[in-house]
């Protein structure tokens, strides 16, 4: 249906709202009606036939539900059931705009919008109407040969989001186990962005030391220091104009926080050894394995940091809540490692499928991706069996400790190694700690053991 005969019904309570939007479609529509009181919206739909409704998420009205949009969303369901409505919203509201689209909303759009993007979703969704149902959104970004694929609700879930708070510079943290896939979604988020012919810088600040990090982040002047033997300048000003991506944000001790907050809120560096600060532009991307609730204990992190960095936060799931897709991801890195090692395609029998969907990824999706690629390279046929899938966590790590006669000192190591690294969820920090051993240490045990 074109927009140009299309009658468009809004809903929102901000007078101002109601104009900008009036005033955009005046020329766009056939005819545009604004209504304030969502409370009239029955006698609306008697009286007129929209085309297309946009709701707004929030009203200060009787019905103090805290979520206002999905009360009127299904009132209007329930009243035209074929009605189609975006919903609108503001950015820390988006987790209730994906719960509006199960319950039936077109799309949502993320207040403040651009007016081409508002009037281009809104013609899509009328070209939409009354024909097939779209396909589900997916997002694909190409890093180190590995594609983000999913069909599950959690990662469509995740793809609305990113699709919609990409073109925005808000600024994101995303949440999840280690190998879910964050760095790869912050390069998505990017390669959507209105930043993406800009630099993408990612820095693991977890590992960086007190000195590092002022040196690594902010730069430094020649002599601020023992080895400054030359001038740097830090990440921050490399990815000016771009994005920063942050990982292991949690990790960061409370001083370096300090100093990142003041960054960010000043948009400013100031190299070591240098009084003189540096404009810089950029989109912040944070990731961290913690739970939000931890980052929320002042202890260990500052509530004002978390606030600064979490405009928008997208939480990556484990593979195992996510069973539908193992099959999907796995077929994927076959496909990827025959072409690399230059194998006949691969596939995988009923028995190599079972064990697939029988197993928990204490690693992840990182952890499948491994065990493709080994099973790729040792396997004698075309079609993988179970037997060819080696789960390290499985194989080398037992529930109990299995008696020492006769084992290996190394063997007893690799096996320490692997039921407290399981045992802290992939969590290489913690793990470490455990261990007595530093970040760096354990990472050699990890290669040398090939895990």
């Amino acid at each position: 249906m074109l927009l140009k005969k299309a009658t468009v019904l809004i809903v929102d309570d901000d007078p101002d709202v109601l104009t900008a939007v009036k005033l955009l479609l005046k020329t766009e529509a056939q005819e545009v009606i604004t209504e304030k009181n969502p409370e009239n919206l029955n006698w609306l739909l008697q009286k007129n036939t929209p085309d297309l409704i946009l709701l707004d998420m929030n009203f200060t009205s009787a019905i103090n539900t805290g979520n206002e949009g999905l009360y009127w969303l299904r009132k209007i369901k329930e009243w035209k059931p074929d009605a189609c409505v975006i919903m609108i919203t503001a950015y820390g509201d988006i987790d209730l705009a994906v719960r509006s689209l199960k319950e039936g909303a077109a799309d949502f759009i993320v207040k403040p919008w651009h007016n081409d993007k508002l009037i281009d979703t809104i013609k899509d969704l009328l070209d939409k109407k009354g024909g097939p149902k779209s396909a589900k959104v997916t997002v694909k970004s190409s890093t180190s040969g590995t594609t983000i694929l999913g069909e599950s609700p959690l990662m469509e879930d995740v793809f609305l989001k990113v699709n919609k708070v990409a073109p925005t510079d808000a600024n994101i943290l995303l949440l999840g186990e280690n190998g879910t896939g964050k760095d790869l979604i912050a390069k998505a988020i990017h390669e959507r962005s209105m930043r993406a012919d800009k630099p993408f810088i990612k820095v693991d600040v977890g590992a960086l030391t007190d000195t590092l990090f002022e040196s690594e982040l902010f730069g430094h002047k020649k002599g601020a220091f023992t080895d400054a033997r030359e001038e740097r300048v830090g990440r921050f000003e490399d990815a000016n104009g771009g994005t920063l991506f942050l990982d292991e944000i949690g990790n960061i001790s409370l001083q370096q926080q300090a100093k990142l907050l003041t960054v960010l809120q000043n948009r400013q560096v100031t190299r070591l050894g240098n009084n003189k600060p540096t404009d810089i532009d950029i989109r912040l991307i944070c990731a961290t394995n913690l739970p939000l609730h931890e980052l929320a204990n002042e202890n260990r992190f500052r509530k004002d940091l978390v606030y600064r960095i979490n405009t928008v936060e997208i939480t990556m799931p484990p593979l195992r809540k996510r069973n539908t897709d193992i099959a999907l991801l796995a077929k994927h890195f076959a496909k990827v490692y025959a072409t690399k090692y230059l194998k006949a395609a691969i596939s995988f029998d009923e028995s190599a499928l079972q064990k697939l969907n029988s197993y928990h990824y204490p690693g992840n999706v990182r952890e499948l991706q491994y065990t493709i690629e080994r099973a790729v390279i040792m396997a004698d046929d075309a079609v993988l069996k179970a037997a060819d899938l080696i789960f390290s966590s499985i194989e080398t790590a037992p529930e109990a400790p299995e008696p020492l006669d006769d084992m290996p000192l190394s063997m007893v190591e690799k096996n320490t190694i692997l039921r407290v690294i399981e045992k802290h969820n992939g969590n290489i920090t913690r793990a470490a700690k455990e261990l007595g051993l530093t970040r760096t240490a354990l990472y050699r045990r990890l290669s040398k053991y090939d895990i």
